[in-house]
């Protein structure tokens, strides 16, 4: 299983640690970003976060850390009731490398995605959902990781250590007109859109305070910066000025949790935490087309799943306001980076095939459950399970 895999567990989480570490993880040992920076995200004392395969990414050209989960009780898995889902289909194959970060277009008809498949670091790729053949948008040496389609479908936002450290960058489908749109000493990643196509939220990692911030750079000001609030991984909803995001908690254990916040006249109103857990992090949320339900993954300290991911992360379901959870996949192996398509599918990330690609499944929901879910509070559903011995259409393995 490679290295790489998305920024911030990379993909893909982070923590309000001691020792942060950021891993910005796109699926190949070859790039590694890691340092260490105090936190200062509470004013209780740091405390040393325990591994779980999260290791800390290294590169020449940054100095950063965060880690996924911060410091963790021995604990057990929570148990629970599911039953499986056979709606289940592979949409990206390689024969070397992994596939991960994936993004739809507003049809819902064409995949984009980073991939190490021709190279050691990884590159922006796009193909339709359907759709074999694969076309590829960016070949710099740099890691291009984390895209997302435009509003109008034309152009490409993503993250790029391709002029020294990660900043975001904007291309269109075309592999044309790469546009640098941020350039700090700062590590930052993770761009979204907003629903009109002219803003673009993203978080930064402050050097002095520790913390990961959540910025929008307005595309028609492009010198012109907003700070919005404190958390990583953001969501713009599809439907309105309310973006969606990880935030590590900042008493107990630290781990990560979901909230929202809106924007009022442009200013950042009403935090909410959606969906919190004492014993696992909470990561990579994202909206339905809707705006209507959040799906998100749980990663548990289960070990280490090898390729600096845990061993067991599945992906959740839950409506906006923190109602009616739906746990949507359990199986061997990590499923995470979750995003919703207009086919009512959710498409993600997992290594069930025994390397990283990208599958998507078809949300079950179920009744009420005999046991609770791993969850604070009042979660009292689990739904489907993708079996790992169910038929997987479209598996090329």
């Amino acid at each position: 299983m490679t290295a790489m895999r998305q920024a911030v567990w990379s993909k893909n989480a982070l923590a309000a640690t001691g020792v942060i570490v950021l891993v910005l993880v796109a699926g190949c040992d070859s790039w590694r970003m890691s340092s260490r920076e105090p936190a200062v995200a509470s004013e209780q004392e740091p405390q040393p976060a325990e591994s779980i395969g999260i290791e800390p990414l290294v590169t020449e050209r940054a100095a950063t850390s965060i880690s996924l989960f911060g410091e963790h009780p021995d604990r057990a898995s929570v148990p629970f009731e599911t039953r499986p889902a056979t709606s289940i289909l592979q949409h990206t194959n390689s024969p070397e490398g992994a596939d991960f970060d994936p993004a739809l277009d507003a049809t819902g008809r064409t995949l984009a995605f980073a991939s190490t498949r021709n190279s050691a670091r990884p590159d922006i790729y796009i193909k339709s959902v359907g759709g074999a053949a694969v076309t590829q948008v960016t070949s710099d040496p740099a890691s291009d990781i984390q895209p997302e389609f435009s509003p109008d479908g034309q152009r490409l936002v993503f993250a790029s250590d391709r002029s020294g450290n990660f900043d975001i960058w904007m291309i269109g489908i075309d592999g044309q007109g790469a546009t640098q749109l941020t350039n700090t000493p700062a590590p930052e990643v993770h761009p979204t859109w907003s629903p009109d196509g002219q803003r673009i939220c993203y978080c930064r990692l402050d050097s002095r305070s520790g913390q990961w911030e959540l910025w929008i750079i307005d595309l028609r000001q492009p010198g012109t910066r907003k700070f919005v609030g404190y958390g990583a991984y953001p969501r713009w909803s599809p439907v309105g000025d309310v973006i969606l995001y990880q935030r590590a908690r900042e008493r107990g254990q630290r781990w990560f949790s979901i909230w929202t916040l809106q924007l009022v006249n442009g200013e950042p109103r009403f935090p909410t935490e959606i969906a919190a857990s004492a014993t696992e992090a909470y990561i990579l949320p994202a909206f339905s087309p809707d705006g209507r339900r959040i799906v998100f993954c749980a990663a548990s300290p289960s070990g280490d799943g090898g390729g600096g991911h845990p061993s067991a992360s599945d992906l959740w379901i839950v409506n906006a306001d923190g109602s009616e959870p739906v746990r949507l996949t359990e199986s061997q192996g990590s499923n995470y980076s979750p995003i919703w398509g207009r086919d009512g599918r959710v498409y993600f990330t997992s290594t069930r095939g025994g390397s990283e690609s990208i599958w998507s499944v078809s949300p079950i929901m179920s009744i009420p459950a005999t046991r609770p879910a791993p969850v604070e509070g009042s979660w009292e559903r689990t739904a489907v399970s993708l079996d790992s011995h169910e038929a997987r259409p479209g598996r090329g393995k």
